[in-house]
C-alpha cells in the first residue's frame, strides 16, 4: 500500500484551520500554495503547514484525519 500523510494547515493569522490527507505531501502543499488545493483553502488563504503525521498506508492517514475532525467537532 501507498504511504499517507495527515496534515494541518492554517491561514497567516492562525484563525482558520484545515485538516487534510494525501499520499504526496510535498505536491499537495504546492497545490494549496497555488490555490489549487481546495475551494476552502483558497477562500481563506490557508497554506501554512503547522503539523503533519506520516503513516505506512493511506488508510491509516484517512482514519487519523477523521479522528482529528471528530475531536474538533466534539471538543475532545
Amino acid at each position: 500500500m501507498k504511504e499517507g500523510y495527515t496534515y494541518i494547515l492554517a491561514n497567516k493569522n492562525r484563525t482558520v484551520f484545515y485538516i487534510g490527507v494525501t499520499s504526496d505531501l510535498k505536491t499537495r502543499l504546492i497545490q494549496h500554495k497555488r490555490g489549487e488545493g481546495s475551494i476552502f483553502t483558497r477562500k481563506y488563504n490557508i497554506n501554512d503547514l503547522l503539523y503533519f503525521e506520516e503513516f505506512t498506508n493511506i488508510s491509516q492517514a484517512i482514519s487519523r484525519e477523521k479522528q482529528l475532525k471528530i475531536g474538533i467537532k466534539t471538543g475532545s
